[in-house]
């Protein structure tokens, strides 16, 4: 046993400090990066913003809305190869350049990632996604997933420290996947006393990444425009949300009337709600580590993504970046007890 002592922040730990400025308006800052990547020989261009793959946000309704703000879905890995059929007829012909296939582990999960690209060969995203990317099996499969698809973009995660950055990196990731339990819905935190601060785990990852010509994705804990501004700035080259996007018409979710309002459910893809759902119940060895939730119907992404976007568009103005890319040079955080005045709050 060892204890660190250095100090590892969350975002309501840090705000970001303002600095002069050339720029007269929110309008003059460009948001869309420009990717190469460590082994795929692809290019992506887009706003890095990601739709997290989980059934009740990562879905083909939220992947058509975004893409047309040109940002990014992670496709949830419960969709039948009946389902992508039917999307692959009816998607735009640039969709690929916006979505990615997520799958898990197993040998099931290797055969269905093929047939889904035999429905569309063009598709170029691969997100292998577990909750614990410390196993030397996930390194394992990530090393053999390149070896069968050389030239797509392979993301993998989760993991919250660098050493385990660079090995994904070194197995044939592209982009690693960044977040052990900060999540809306994600209560790993409280049943294994496992994670890390977003914030220091984004520091360290991105660091560890860049050094080696990889990227990485913030994945969980942001709850505002500001958290997503505050993770940018800490390096991140994308920030992936699920309860920002949770709620409206294209998430998918149950939907359910309380006292006359609606609401949709909403729920971790390692609850009980979600294994019930997917595997028929939680295996006898595990437990839950995920809650379910109803957030309250927020109609379409549309008026959330303008939220979002402008005020990335606004850090950027404050600090004189006039292009996301430069956000990361132009941040000094400031570490804060109160983030804001919560006076009128009910």
């Amino acid at each position: 046993m060892r204890i660190e002592y250095d100090i590892k922040l969350g975002f309501k730990d840090v705000m970001i400090r303002p600095k002069r400025s050339t720029l007269k308006s929110r309008a003059q800052v460009n948001l869309v990066r420009e990717f190469k990547f460590l082994h795929s020989p692809l290019t992506w261009q887009g706003i890095p913003i990601i739709a997290a793959n989980m059934d009740t946000v990562g879905t083909f309704d939220m992947a058509l809305a975004l893409a047309n703000k040109s940002l990014f879905t992670a496709i949830h890995k419960h969709y039948s190869l009946s389902d992508w059929r039917t999307f692959a007829t009816n998607a735009p012909k640039n969709i690929e350049n916006h979505i990615a296939i997520s799958t898990g582990t197993g040998k099931k999960d290797l055969e269905k990632l093929a047939s889904i690209f035999e429905i569309n060969p063009n598709l170029k995203f691969i997100c292998i996604d577990v909750a614990n990317g410390y196993s030397e099996h996930f390194a394992d499969f990530v090393k053999q997933t390149r070896e069968h698809y050389p030239d797509k973009v392979i993301i993998a995660g989760n993991v919250v420290t660098g050493e385990m950055v660079e090995e994904l990196l070194l197995s044939g990731a592209d982009i690693v996947k960044v977040g052990i339990g900060p999540g809306s819905v994600c209560t790993t935190r409280v049943k294994t006393g496992v994670g890390y601060p977003q914030l220091s785990a984004i520091i360290e990852c991105a660091d560890a990444a860049h050094g080696l010509g990889g990227q990485i994705i913030s994945d969980g804990g942001c709850t505002t425009p500001g958290d997503i501004a505050k993770a940018f700035g800490a390096g991140a080259d994308f920030v992936m949300l699920g309860g920002m996007l949770a709620g409206h018409d294209e998430s998918g979710g149950e939907i359910i009337e309380r006292n006359g309002k609606p609401f949709r459910k909403f729920y971790g893809m390692s609850s009980s709600t979600a294994m019930e759902k997917h595997v028929g119940g939680v295996a006898e060895y595990r437990a839950s580590e995920g809650k379910t939730v109803e957030v309250p119907y927020r109609g379409n992404v549309e008026s959330t993504l303008q939220d979002i976007l402008g005020g990335l568009r606004s850090t950027c103005t404050y600090v004189g970046a006039q292009r996301l890319k430069e956000l990361t040079k132009r941040t000094t955080f400031i570490r804060v007890a109160e983030q804001e005045n919560r006076v009128y709050e009910d």
